[in-house]
């Protein structure tokens, strides 16, 4: 991978990739730990090896992005992801909220892979030449938990009666949070102009193009009126991502120096 293309840009281009990068990764780290959060617990033998499948891929590809935005200057991926705290992470709450039921779980992971899918779909055609080959390559695994968590969306949304109500209360409360996967930021007009990713809301109408037959088919209403949950990408977090850090990064913390 070159890292000429990295190396060229400058100021607010600059600024907006690394913004975008953070936003990536960060999703990545923590819904990859939220859904490793199942391994050992899950509903059945297969569902628990295939959700913990996902979630050491979804943390590979935190560190892939981790390891472009040390390309940029910023700190080595280990640091960037046990050595921050909560106020310095750009994921959207979406990831953040603890892990629930096996249904609010794979209901969030339906929406998120949806969500993913639209936007590496859109990065593979990246004027950002390093993004747009690791989109490409992440396409590929993706494509995989999308078909999981929409067969889990389906069977569990027309299963019984209780499913069902079980998963429209998921997706009430899931919702708001999803859309906070795109919040608008400042970055939106520079990163479209420069051709390295698409507009918020753009990325935001395909999404909800792409989830809206699946939910159909599973009985499942989109609540209407919702009003996004925004400030995650500005690093405005609830206490559930604090929560989550204290486990996460307490090994590091204790001798962020140590070499294992």
């Amino acid at each position: 991978m070159t890292l000429n293309a990295l190396e060229s840009l400058v100021g607010i281009n600059r600024e907006a990739a690394i913004n975008l990068l953070y936003r990536l990764a960060d999703d990545e780290l923590i819904i990859g730990h939220r859904n490793s959060e199942w391994t050992g617990h899950g509903p059945i033998l297969e569902a628990d090896i295939a959700f913990s499948s996902m979630a050491q891929d979804e943390m590979g590809h935190a560190q892939a992005y981790y390891q472009l935005l040390h390309q940029l200057g910023e700190r080595e991926p280990d640091v960037l992801a046990f050595g921050r705290k909560p106020r310095e992470f750009r994921c959207a709450s979406l990831v953040c909220l603890p892990k629930g039921d096996w249904g609010f779980s794979v209901l969030r992971q339906f929406l998120y892979d949806a969500a993913e899918t639209v936007r590496l779909a859109a990065l593979a055609n990246s004027s950002l030449l390093p993004l747009a080959q690791l989109a490409g390559k992440l396409r590929g695994e993706e494509k995989y938990h999308l078909m999981h968590g929409r067969t889990w969306v389906l069977r569990l949304g027309r299963a019984t009666d209780d499913s069902h109500g079980k998963m429209q209360a998921a997706l009430d409360f899931a919702y708001p949070h999803a859309l906070g996967l795109f919040e608008p930021t400042e970055y939106d007009e520079p990163l479209a102009q420069a051709g390295i990713s698409p507009r918020e809301d753009e990325l935001r109408r395909q999404w909800e193009s792409a989830i809206a037959p699946v939910l159909a088919d599973s009985g499942l209403a989109v609540p209407e009126g919702t009003k996004p949950v925004y400030g995650g990408r500005v690093g405005r977090h609830a206490d559930a991502l604090k929560e989550l850090l204290d486990g996460m990064q307490l090994v590091y913390n204790i001798d962020p120096t140590a070499k294992w």
